[in-house]
């Protein structure tokens, strides 16, 4: 075995390790995955026939207020000045997201101030001041009012997580913001932004050292490559970033995930909805958003003949579907702390990403642990011979 450090998953925190790995060490790294394509569910393609850069698993928008991770990004690719911006569909009306001004204003067909505004909505949530809600539901009303949380929220939450909001627990929204201004960026981060040449271009070039070879179409699992569990737990560290009841062959049960589908289609028009992301909150609409890709790239010089849209779905996981999200149910966390009690046992296998620790990241946020995965546990163990501490999974 021609490596020095595998790595399962060439997502964002696959490739960050992978990159660092190779450019800062020197080490030999294989990265495997068993799809066709490198960068996970960040991996764009152009549409056939419209030239159109749609996001395969659902849309990506990249932002982060972290110094340093802006600083490693921007190494790898340009960004664009996109500024992401979210509307609401909502009995065939549309509005701000998220909840600001402009959508209090709209919504109650008034002229609130600031100051107006805030008292209105605190007055609507005193419906239940004073209690400790116990279920999402009543948590919503209290934060922000019934009219608003029942307009905007409460159908939403429902369809996302097919679950009813009365049955969620109210820890899923500590909080729901509240702009009283006519800020409508969906986003409040220092650095914000798409990458010029697409994210599949930006995540090439973080691979694309002599020092990193990659194996597509190889499924860790499968004993019969050269780089599969079987083969190479024990022989050199693993960085292991798929789903971490997997690895263990749901030893201590299935851990709860969240999917998405995705209805892709090309319409005979230049513009469909006239931003990016359009959501539904309405019980009747069983999507949940619909995403149009041209409004990710105003500055490409895309057809005005068709226009790409693709609709979500929001539903449980079950087997063989893409994980996205940890549900993170009571008896999820328990099933996870028996999982992190074996990670530590292996032998020199670090787990990280979404799928290895079973944390909801974004983007940057799973770049970020990479990078200190790198510094704390890789570089000193091959640049100082300290040992690998199995593990990673937080409970």
């Amino acid at each position: 075995m021609n490596a020095d450090l595998v790595v399962v998953g060439s997502g964002l925190f696959g490739l960050t390790v992978a990159e660092r790995a190779a450019n800062e060490l020197g080490l030999k790294v294989a990265i495997i995955d068993r799809r066709h394509h490198i960068g996970g569910n960040a991996y764009s393609e152009r549409e056939d026939r419209t030239g159109i850069e749609v996001h395969r698993y659902g849309a990506h928008l990249f932002h982060t207020s972290n110094e340093r991770v802006w600083e490693y990004v921007n190494r790898f690719t340009e960004f664009t000045g996109y500024v992401h911006k979210v509307y609401t569909r909502h009995q065939g009306e549309v509005f701000p997201m998220p909840i600001n001004l402009g959508t209090i204003n709209q919504f109650f067909r008034g002229a609130y101030s600031p100051g107006e505004a805030r008292a209105l909505i605190q007055e609507q949530a005193g419906e239940l001041a004073g209690t400790d809600p116990q279920n999402l539901n009543d948590k919503g009303i209290q934060l922000i009012g019934r009219p608003l949380y029942e307009a905007f929220i409460k159908h939403y939450t429902a369809k996302q997580w097919q679950t009813s909001p009365e049955e969620l627990p109210a820890s899923i929204i500590t909080r729901l913001p509240v702009r009283y201004t006519y800020d409508n960026r969906y986003f409040n981060d220092k650095y914000e932004g798409l990458p010029v040449d697409g994210y599949t271009a930006w995540l090439e070039r973080m691979a694309a050292q002599p020092n990193i070879e990659v194996h597509l179409n190889t499924d860790f699992f499968d004993d019969s490559q050269e780089f599969s569990k079987a083969n190479v737990v024990g022989q050199v560290p693993v960085v292991y970033t798929g789903p971490v009841d997997r690895y263990f062959d749901y030893a201590e049960g299935d851990l709860s995930w969240r999917t998405i589908d995705l209805e892709e289609e090309v319409l005979e028009i230049e513009d469909f909805q006239g931003c990016s992301v359009m959501n539904y909150p309405d019980a009747d609409v069983p999507f949940t958003r619909i995403h149009e890709f041209r409004h990710f790239h105003p500055e490409r010089d895309y057809t005005k003949d068709a226009t790409v849209i693709m609709r979500e779905f929001s539903r449980f996981a079950e087997k063989g579907d893409e994980p996205y999200y940890p549900v993170n149910t009571s008896v999820d966390r328990q099933k996870l702390l028996k999982y992190r009690d074996l990670a530590a046992g292996e032998s020199s296998v670090l787990f990280g990403g979404r799928l290895g620790t079973y944390k909801y990241l974004d983007m940057h946020m799973a770049i970020g642990a990479a990078l200190s995965m790198f510094d704390n546990k890789i570089a000193p163990h091959f640049s100082g011979g300290n040992k690998i501490e199995s593990g990673g999974i937080d409970a």
